[in-house]
């Protein structure tokens, strides 16, 4: 089972180039950023993570100018969006932006994906909340072919382009790993449909290990094998006992969450998962 690191890089926690570095030397599989361009005040939608809030929604970088930052001075550490919200991002541009990094990461990185929670947010890039999911999807199938072919096209519902030439292509074939972030049923069912992997968050919605079987079953009807829809935990605290129960239910990756703090903070508890990894 792989361990990666989730933070929401701000400009009062530790670098996120000096994060990779420390992350990688301590064995870590993959270093994670979430998105959000903005928080609206008018705070009509409900966190799902509880009442209030936390600062660092609105203060966070820019995931893919981060992930950037943490490529050139990394080797080997694979590389996340968790999650981008491609629902509030052109997908010319952010299909650019992925082969881009893809590249300038020597094809280590992986593209969370995830619709969202805050319908204001969404409302301020022009996207419909009721129909996120559906401009989801058309925005990734656009995106393969925009990765796949010399001279793409697309017609979808919501989700349009004549031909036309974009370059540079990912280094990752067909394309890097496309992880989608969500919950059960929903979520998981949108992982089987169009994607290489399902992220639940650890612990929100229920008992995550319960969801593994009735997902599995999903696969099945599917038709799809396990091995092409690996399962990410992401975002859980660092329990060693949890750790081992993820690995023995077949977890392919477990992703600790660090606080946005100062290297004083943050680098004891990267010690601390670093040692749970190895007695796991």
């Amino acid at each position: 089972m792989q361990i990666g690191i989730t933070m929401f890089a701000t400009d009062y926690a530790i670098p996120p180039q000096e994060l990779a570095v420390e992350a990688e030397q301590r064995g870590y599989e993959s270093l994670w950023f979430p998105e959000h361009s903005h928080i609206p005040t008018s705070r009509r939608s409900p966190w799902p993570g509880g009442p209030d809030l936390p600062k660092w929604y609105y203060d966070t970088y820019d995931p893919f100018l981060a992930l950037s930052a943490a490529a050139v001075v990394t080797k080997t550490i694979r590389l996340g969006t968790g999650v981008c919200l491609v629902v509030q991002r052109d997908p010319i541009y952010c299909a650019k932006e992925v082969a881009t990094l893809d590249r300038l990461s020597d094809g280590r990185f992986l593209f969370g994906i995830g619709g969202g929670w805050n319908a204001e947010e969404m409302e301020d890039h022009g996207t419909v909340f009721a129909t996120r999911f559906k401009l989801m999807r058309e925005r990734i199938e656009a995106m393969k072919e925009i990765w796949a072919r010399s001279k793409p096209k697309y017609a979808g519902d919501l989700v349009k382009f004549d031909e036309m030439m974009q370059w540079p292509k990912p280094v990752q074939k067909p394309h890097p790993p496309i992880i989608v972030g969500g919950g059960f049923p929903h979520g998981a069912r949108r992982a089987i449909a169009y994607s290489d992997g399902w992220m639940p968050i650890g612990g929100r919605g229920g008992d995550t290990l319960a969801m593994l079987p009735p997902f599995r079953q999903l696969l099945k009807e599917a038709g799809r094998p396990e091995s092409e829809v690996p399962i990410t935990i992401f975002g859980v605290g660092m329990d060693g006992d949890a750790l081992k129960r993820a690995r023995d239910a077949g977890v392919s990756r477990v992703v600790f969450g660090v606080p946005p703090e100062a290297r004083d903070k943050v680098l004891p508890l990267l010690d601390k998962g670093a040692a749970l990894m190895r007695d796991a």
